[in-house]
């Protein structure tokens, strides 16, 4: 209990920025349909916010050294509410997605700043408290936000305006706190390279982790619209692909830390493909069976990100573990990038079924490129313990750091020293 007060203003600041600004994806899907924005226009939307995403990472380190945690929160958080505010002053595709590499900026550089705070208030006593609560909070707010949706009218000034008073709120409990200012972090060296020497199969993790998370998410309310859901229905249906993700780690991570992580990779990519077909064959089949599908596919999809976090990381020593954090990143952000604007592009072309198949192409691929690198590489000599790795910030990997190093769950033996 104590451990929460102290943390209380980072994590309701955690709790409304990501009802801000994961509420605005869907919302500007919704709202692009609403406005006969094009399939494709509607899929840039989404690749400008993971470029701003990119842009954020790296600079929030260096704004925050110049000007202090607190006075960084606030700009990031005024670039997410211009954002937000804007958009009914210029209704124009190209100049929403300017304003969504805005909220880009304002996710990444927030959640650099909470990190960081985050990371510098823990010990070796409440870290892993501490940790387990900030994921709880992180999965809860983004299920919520796919939620939030279901009470905004697409193509209205209210809706993102009360998106933006919410993330406007945000600022409330960083900049009254009490609590001293921690020091700056320094910001990690981009080392795109690093994570391919350690693993190539976890680069590819990555990236496929990338082109089903940000498709679904940034381009599911158009397939939801495709196939007749209704908005509150698409709120739900959005929200069931996290929900999976959520309820996913605990097993995923059991099975991650007692069996070869190539071969989790393998068969979660397999389940993922399964999940995909179905939804292909089943179309606008019964509502129910749509949900259920989207739960199954974010609980075989979403935690891959984390297993190849956690392959890269048995073949990493503890000096590399923040800088190959920030190269898988790097991979996941690359990946997030193009994805939304390449699925829309199909879906234009061939139909709603094209969004599934494009991600279940790349999980095959995934399948494929596992097998053969198990014929290429054994299993690590010594294996960290799974982490469940969330996508806010490069910050993230300091935070993990200890954790990993940590005995594996099923094994006696110590993990990689950094000699």
């Amino acid at each position: 209990m104590r451990m929460i007060i102290t943390f209380s203003a980072l994590f309701l600041s955690v709790i409304l920025l990501q009802l801000s600004s994961g509420g605005v994806g869907p919302l500007d899907a919704l709202s692009g349909i609403a406005l006969d924005f094009t399939t494709e226009q509607i899929g840039l939307l989404g690749s400008a916010h993971f470029l701003g995403f990119f842009i954020g990472c790296w600079w929030s380190p260096r704004l925050m050294g110049s000007v202090g945690h607190s006075r960084a929160f606030a700009t990031f958080t005024a670039m997410g509410a211009i954002g937000l505010l804007g958009h009914f002053i210029i209704v124009d595709p190209y100049a929403w997605a300017l304003m969504r590499v805005a909220s880009g900026l304002c996710v990444a550089g927030c959640f650099t700043v909470v990190e960081a705070w985050l990371q510098s208030k823990v010990t070796n006593e409440n870290r892993g408290r501490a940790m387990g609560t900030y994921r709880v909070v992180d999965m809860v707010a983004s299920l919520g936000a796919q939620l939030v949706i279901s009470v905004l009218e697409p193509a209205s000034y209210v809706s993102y305006n009360l998106l933006a008073l919410i993330c406007c709120a945000a600022l409330l409990p960083i900049t009254l706190t009490t609590s001293p200012q921690p020091k700056t972090p320094k910001a990690p060296r981009l080392r795109p390279k690093l994570a391919y020497e350690r693993s190539p199969l976890a680069v590819a993790g990555v990236i496929v982790a990338a082109l089903s998370s940000a498709s679904f998410r940034m381009v599911g309310p158009v397939y939801g619209t495709e196939v007749g859901l209704q908005i509150g229905q698409i709120a739900w249906f959005l929200a069931a692909f996290v929900l999976g993700g959520a309820i996913a780690q605990y097993p995923v991570g059991w099975l991650a830390d007692k069996f070869d992580r190539r071969w989790v990779l393998i068969w979660l990519s397999a389940a993922a493909v399964v999940s995909c077909a179905t939804t292909v064959a089943m179309g606008a089949g019964s509502t129910a069976m749509i949900m259920l599908n989207a739960t199954f596919f974010g609980f075989t999809s979403f935690p891959i990100y984390s297993v190849s976090a956690a392959h890269a990381n048995d073949f990493a020593t503890s000096e590399e573990r923040v800088e190959l954090s920030a190269a898988l990143m790097f991979f996941f952000a690359v990946g997030a990038i193009g994805t939304p604007l390449f699925a829309s592009g199909l879906i234009e072309r061939f139909g709603p079924p094209a969004l599934f198949i494009m991600i279940a192409v790349g999980h095959a691929l995934l399948i494929v490129f596992g097998l053969t690198r198990m014929l290429a590489r054994p299993t690590a000599e010594h294996r960290t313990r799974y982490v469940y790795a969330p996508r806010t910030s490069f910050t993230v990997g300091r935070i993990t750091k200890r954790q990993r190093e940590k005995p594996n769950r099923t094994e006696e033996t110590p993990p990689i020293d950094d000699k």
